[in-house]
């Protein structure tokens, strides 16, 4: 009996698949089957790219500077002369810029929505276009803990990863009915270099374990079960989610 967490067959697309939690994502794709293709700003993703094919899957490594639209067009172009439709599509790139609120300077704000909201935008609304009009495929946004929290001088971090809600909302709304899953995953406080300043340092670390229920903080490896589940026919009856996966940290 085939399992409802198979995704042999299906053709993922990862952006920022370099490092952290995309590349632990990209992992647990291919785990359950799934070719990636990995999108990455400068490349750097060959242990990435090792690791997926020892698993016998397929991987193609795509660079694209998502900053810019015309990244994220030419990005879609690419991935058309692959000759294969795109089964699931991970907007997991982004970025923050740290700066009080008063101090957060327009340079900053544009920087932060073109990675974050704007380019995702852009690569669900491309290439969710080709999955309507085969009536099927699965989008997964990555939201944070800031999709539902304010947090301290990451504005418009705050302000795009509860827009990235909005859209998620809105595009299930218009989607569901057509053979179109669309949804995100929250993931808490993760080990990534995004995280980097206050993992890094033992106080501030301790701090944030005694607030997460888990005990701990968590790893890319942990966000790949709520990819494989989203992205999978397990997941069939789930449209306009965002899932936290964050040790409990929401509830304490």
């Amino acid at each position: 009996m085939t399992s409802t967490f198979d995704l042999a067959g299906s053709l993922a697309v990862v952006t920022g698949a370099s490092r952290g939690i995309g590349a632990g994502i990209a992992l647990g794709l291919a785990r359950a089957g799934a070719d990636v293709v990995g999108v990455s700003r400068t490349g750097g993703d060959a242990e990435v790219a090792e690791a997926i094919r020892a698993l016998g899957r397929e991987y193609h490594s795509l660079s694209a500077d998502l900053a810019t639209l015309e990244g994220a067009h030419e990005l879609v172009a690419r991935l058309d002369e692959l000759g294969r439709p795109v089964d699931i599509l991970i907007n997991n790139a982004g970025i923050a810029e740290r700066a009080p609120a008063e101090e957060h300077t327009d340079r900053q704000w544009e920087h932060v929505v073109a990675v974050n909201l704007t380019a995702p935008f852009t690569l669900a609304r491309e290439l969710g276009a080709r999955m309507l009009a085969r009536g099927r495929g699965r989008i997964i946004f990555l939201a944070s803990m800031m999709t539902f929290q304010g947090g301290r001088s990451v504005v418009s971090y705050a302000a795009t990863k509860s827009g990235v809600a909005g859209v998620v909302h809105a595009l299930a709304n218009e989607w569901a009915g057509r053979g179109v899953n669309v949804n995100a995953i929250a993931p808490g406080y993760i080990e990534t270099d995004l995280t980097s300043g206050s993992h890094a340092d033992p106080e501030r670390r301790q701090a944030f374990i005694e607030r997460i229920p888990a005990g701990r903080w968590g790893t890319p490896d942990d966000l790949a079960g709520a990819a494989v589940f989203l992205s999978s026919p397990a997941g069939s009856y789930v449209h306009g989610v965002v899932l936290p996966v964050d040790g409990g940290w929401l509830v304490r």
